[in-house]
């Protein structure tokens, strides 16, 4: 076997939600007077129960200013922060009386919108959802009561406060060398094939979670993993935090939660590439790769591109 194909310490570029933030401005969300006096040229997303946001006829962005907004204000928002001194809010579209001419779901958008928007709807997204799920304590059952401009849900009964929850999950790609190993789900589209992800459980390292979770899915033995990147995830609200891992060439073997994992070639993956960039039909036969708003395939583009260079390609 060969040694590490992972000797790129470039970081992961390429995937949605992880480009371009907002200033948090955390300073604000505590100090009403100047969100109202930010909220008339603010700008606002609207978005649906289902999680989509207002968009004009072409799909792109639509943002009214908070004056636009009749009846609204930043006590019925949730604050998102600042750009270029701009604020930024999110509210469900049940709360203001405005309609747009179409809606778009967010992995829509993380593939046609702007790096900046796609993210600012990403967070937007998942503050709305957290609230949506959070209207009673889970200590008490009391009311949830949202302060801090959204970011802390206050408990009328207990008193107990709760914040946004975030779910940190490893995505790895697991090469033994020589090729990498990707699995697939049953519900996914036919030759879809990804890398292997899993949830972070208590008491784990992120390292300890890639070796479980990679052996639990394909019983490939890891040897030795390296963090790369991270991306926002909010389906409905995890953190993908990417790893590239060296493996032993096991025989991969699936249970319930994968319908299968292989190993692939260099070629197979180079195949599957030239594949999407040539807008081969995707009821064709053949790999697909994850999409490219994924950092799932911004991780195989980085093992791809290290074995480019090591075999001087």
């Amino acid at each position: 076997m060969s040694g590490a194909t992972d000797n790129n310490p470039s970081p992961l570029i390429g995937f949605a939600f992880a480009g371009d933030p907002l200033d948090r401005a955390d300073h604000l969300r505590d100090d009403g007077q100047a969100l109202a006096a930010l909220w008339p040229d603010a700008r606002v997303l609207v978005l649906d129960e289902q999680g989509n946001a207002h968009a004009d006829a072409h799909g792109q962005l639509l943002a009214p200013r908070g004056h636009e907004l009749a009846g609204s204000g930043p006590g019925t928002a949730i604050f998102l922060g600042l750009k270029d001194d701009v604020a930024w809010f999110a509210v469900n579209a049940a709360a203001v009386a405005v309609q747009a001419p179409r809606q778009v779901d967010l992995r829509r958008a993380a593939a046609s919108w702007p790096a900046f928007e796609a993210g600012v709807f990403a967070l937007a997204r998942a503050m709305l959802y957290w609230h949506s799920r959070n209207r009673f304590c889970g200590i008490c059952g009391g009311a949830v009561e949202f302060r801090r401009a959204g970011y802390t849900g206050h408990c009328s009964g207990c008193g107990n406060d709760h914040y946004p929850r975030v779910d940190p999950a490893v995505i790895v790609a697991v090469s033994d060398g020589q090729r990498l190993l990707l699995g697939r789900q049953a519900s996914w589209p036919a030759g879809r094939y990804s890398v292997l992800a899993g949830f972070v459980e208590p008491g784990e390292t992120l390292e300890q979670t890639v070796a479980r979770e990679v052996y639990e899915e394909s019983r490939v033995r890891v040897r030795h993993s390296r963090y790369l990147g991270a991306q926002p995830w909010p389906f409905p609200g995890a953190l993908m935090l990417g790893f590239s891992a060296e493996a032993e060439p096991d025989p991969p073997q699936v249970d319930d939660e994968l319908e299968d994992a292989r190993w692939f070639t260099l070629e197979e993956i180079a195949a599957a590439r030239e594949r999407d960039e040539g807008g081969v039909a995707h009821d064709q036969p053949g790999l697909r790769l994850s999409p490219p708003i994924s950092i799932a395939r911004s991780l195989i583009e980085h093992w791809y591109q290290s074995m480019l260079r090591q075999s001087g390609r």
